[in-house]
């Protein structure tokens, strides 16, 4: 049965953001993050605790995290790959931290430097202290429907991963499509075998919109009572890790397309644009929301020709 209200984890400051090659500035993430908020977001994943050696957009996690406004309601969450990460987004006051693994042995050895198997021994060491700290867990499994170095990836794999990240404490598994590869007809194929063995309110799905699918894909997965899907403001993503990758879902289609089935999810979509709208002005490139192009394309391609000429 498709679900009468979905659940938006807004990821364009931390994934949407993590893979921009010109550097943007922490006051203009802060103000991505509170217009974000004030769009009635219910979870914002704000940035990473990792190496910025690696990772350099997120370099200031720190920075931002101290300077946004809380807005009550809102979880203000940051990727973590291990104890040292967990330990700053702990000291940042983080909400919730998310773990990461993969569901392909060459993209988890790309990634984190660690086969699939080492690294969900880590993320358990992770756990451990988050739930010490009294910090909910999230998870993502990474190239669940297609490995950019492997090719098809088998779903008893994807839900052998997902069911080890909730035994060790995540209270919910993101299923991702990393490269932007899944289709309709695959959809449902990972999302029963990792249901075999996950609770079908523990899964949520992140899409990439690489090949124009994920809208489709993500009207498969309500179908199948899927509630929780991950989106980018603008379609703003990427991953460093990841070759083909493109961005992601952006926040306003799947509002638009939500919106117009009557399901209800709490977000503002004039609100989210404008956020888009917001961070777009400090980046080097267009925002590939084809709600954005639709609703706000001439005043886009003004801001794009004041910059060539």
């Amino acid at each position: 049965m498709t679900p009468a209200r979905v659940r938006i984890v807004e990821v364009g400051p931390r994934d949407g953001l993590q893979n921009e090659a010109a550097a943007v500035a922490t006051a203009d993430k802060i103000a991505f993050v509170d217009a974000l908020s004030a769009a009635g977001h219910a979870v914002i994943e704000v940035s990473a605790f990792v190496s910025p050696k690696w990772v350099p957009q997120m370099a200031d996690a720190t920075e931002v995290f101290a300077g946004i406004a809380r807005r009550p309601g809102t979880r203000y969450t940051a990727l973590v790959p291990n104890v040292e990460g967990l330990a700053r987004a702990v000291a940042s006051r983080v909400d919730e931290v998310a773990i990461f693994a993969a569901a392909s042995e060459s993209f988890s050895r790309r990634n984190v430097n660690q086969g699939i198997d080492a690294s969900l021994e880590g993320y358990r060491a992770v756990c451990e202290r988050a739930r010490a700290a009294d910090l909910p867990i999230r998870a993502y499994v990474s190239t669940a429907f297609g490995c950019p170095f492997e090719g098809a990836v088998d779903p008893a794999a994807v839900a052998r991963v997902s069911a080890a990240l909730i035994e060790m404490g995540a209270y919910e598994v993101a299923v991702s499509d990393t490269i932007g590869i899944a289709h309709p007809g695959q959809v449902p194929r990972v999302v029963d075998a990792v249901a075999a063995r996950v609770p079908l309110e523990r899964i949520a799905l992140h899409f990439h919109d690489t090949r124009g699918t994920a809208l489709a894909n993500v009207l498969t997965a309500l179908q199948r009572g899927i509630a929780t899907f991950d989106a980018s403001a603008g379609g703003l993503g990427g991953c460093p890790y990841a070759p083909g990758a493109t961005g992601n879902l952006a926040t306003e289609d799947l509002l638009y397309m939500l919106d117009g089935m009557g399901i209800e999810s709490g977000v503002s979509i004039d609100a989210v644009a404008a956020a888009s709208r917001l961070i777009g002005a400090r980046l080097d490139h267009a925002l590939p929301s084809r709600y954005l192009a639709a609703t706000f394309g001439t005043k886009a391609q003004r801001h794009e020709d004041t910059k060539t000429n």
